[in-house]
C-alpha cells in the first residue's frame, strides 16, 4: 500500500534572477504569469523565454475555456518547458498545459489518454493552494455550471520553487483567504480516511504553522507577515503534501457549486463551510480521528475541547469575516440544486469525508449558512 508520494524537486531563491540564472531560464520556455508581477520584477532581466499572462485569457479563476484558448496560442510558439508563476489558478492551468494537447473538458471527463509532454516548474506567489507539490488541477466547466477536479501522477511539477518575495507583496485579503484554504487543506486531510501516519505529519505541522502565524499577525498587525512569510509558505506546502496524498473531502465539495456559479475565490468559498462541516462530523461520530485533530487544535489554540471550532472561528474572523451564502447571490431555491450538484458531480471528494453525509447532511449545511 502506498503511504506517500513526494514528487517534485523543491528549490528555495531569494529572488527571481536567482532562480533564472540556474535553471537557465531563454528559449523554448513558456512562462505563465501575472503581468504586474512580470514588470515588478521580472521584465528587467530581458529574458528571451515566452511571456503570457493570464488577464489576457479573462479574469477569475480557471475554466477550461481560458486553459483551451492559451493552449491554442501555445501550440504555435514550441514550446518545450512550462513554467507557472502565480496562485492556484496559474498553477492548475500549468499542470494542464504541460500535458498533450486534448480538449480540457475531454481531459477532466478522462475521455482521452492523459499525457505528460513537457517539464513543468511552478512558482507559487500566494500561501494557500500547495498546487506546487500536487497532482490536481482544478477548473470551472462553464457547460456544466460547477467546478471539476482532475487528479493523474502526470500533473505533478517537475520542479516546485519558493521565491518569498513574490508572496510578500500579496494583498492582505488574498494572504489570509489563500492560507486559509491551506489550514483547510490540513485539516480535511488529517481525517480523510486516505490519511496514514506520514500524511498526518505533514498536515500536524500546517495546521501548527498557519494558525500559530495568525495569532502573531492578530498580535502584531497585518504588515507582520511579511516577518514570517517563511511560516505560511512552508505550511501552505506542507497542507498541499497532505492533502495531495489524502485528499480533502466535504469543505471543498460545498463550495464548488458557490464557486462555480458566483465566481466566489476558492479559499473564501472553502472559508464559509469550513467550521460548519466539522461541526457536523463532531455530531455524527465524535469518537475517532477526529478526537486527536481536535486535541491538535486545542492546544495550538489555547482552548478546552469543546471550543475549539468556537476560537477556531474567533481567530478567522477577526481576520475575514464570514458572509451568509446569499450575500454572494445564492437564491433559496439554489439549496436543493447546489445539493444534488455536490452529490452527484463531487463524489471523488465526498469519498475523503471523516464520516458519510446523507442528503440531508448536506442540504443543512447549505440552510444553516444561507
Amino acid at each position: 500500500m502506498k503511504l506517500v508520494s513526494l514528487v517534485p524537486e523543491i528549490h528555495k531563491f531569494n529572488d527571481f534572477s536567482g532562480f533564472a540564472e540556474e535553471f537557465k531560464v531563454g528559449v523554448g520556455d513558456f512562462i505563465l504569469t501575472d503581468e504586474s508581477l512580470y514588470k515588478r520584477s521580472i521584465e528587467k532581466l530581458n529574458l528571451k523565454a515566452k511571456f503570457v499572462f493570464r488577464k489576457n485569457y479573462g479574469l477569475g479563476e480557471p475554466s477550461d475555456e481560458m486553459i483551451d484558448a492559451i493552449v491554442s496560442d501555445m501550440d504555435k510558439e514550441g514550446i518545450k518547458r512550462i513554467i507557472g508563476i502565480g496562485g492556484g489558478t496559474i498553477l492548475d492551468i500549468c499542470k494542464l498545459l504541460a500535458l498533450k494537447r486534448e480538449r480540457s473538458l475531454d481531459l477532466f471527463e478522462k475521455k482521452v489518454p492523459i499525457v505528460k509532454e513537457k517539464e513543468l516548474i511552478l512558482i507559487p506567489t500566494t500561501c494557500g493552494t500547495g498546487s506546487e507539490v500536487t497532482n490536481v488541477s482544478i477548473a470551472e466547466i462553464k457547460s456544466k455550471g460547477t467546478k471539476m477536479g482532475l487528479a493523474v501522477p502526470e500533473l505533478y511539477a517537475d520542479y516546485a520553487v519558493f521565491i518569498p518575495e513574490f508572496v510578500k507583496t500579496l494583498p492582505f485579503k488574498f494572504f489570509v483567504t489563500s492560507s486559509i484554504d491551506a489550514l483547510i487543506h490540513a485539516v480535511e486531510s488529517y481525517v480523510s480516511p486516505k490519511a496514514n501516519y506520514f500524511t498526518q505529519l505533514f498536515s500536524i505541522e500546517a495546521i501548527k504553522l498557519i494558525i500559530n502565524g495568525y495569532k502573531e499577525i492578530i498580535k502584531n498587525g497585518e504588515e507582520y507577515r511579511s516577518e514570517i512569510i517563511d511560516d505560511f509558505i512552508v505550511g501552505s506546502n506542507y497542507a498541499g503534501i497532505a492533502f495531495g496524498n489524502a485528499g480533502v473531502g466535504a469543505v471543498h465539495a460545498l463550495s464548488y457549486p458557490l464557486g462555480g456559479v458566483y465566481h466566489v475565490p476558492h479559499g473564501e468559498a472553502n472559508y464559509q463551510f469550513f467550521t460548519e462541516v466539522f461541526n457536523v462530523y463532531n455530531k455524527i461520530k465524535p469518537e475517532g480521528i477526529i478526537e486527536d485533530l481536535n486535541k491538535i487544535l486545542k492546544d495550538v489554540l489555547k482552548c478546552s475541547s469543546n471550543s475549539v471550532y468556537d476560537e477556531l472561528n474567533n481567530i478567522l474572523d477577526n481576520l475575514l469575516s464570514r458572509r451568509p451564502l446569499k450575500e454572494y447571490g445564492m437564491k433559496k431555491e439554489e439549496i436543493e440544486k447546489f445539493t444534488d450538484s455536490v452529490i452527484e458531480g463531487q463524489k471523488r471528494l465526498l469519498a475523503n469525508n471523516y464520516v458519510s453525509l446523507s442528503r440531508d447532511d448536506i442540504k443543512g449545511i447549505y440552510e444553516r449558512l444561507y
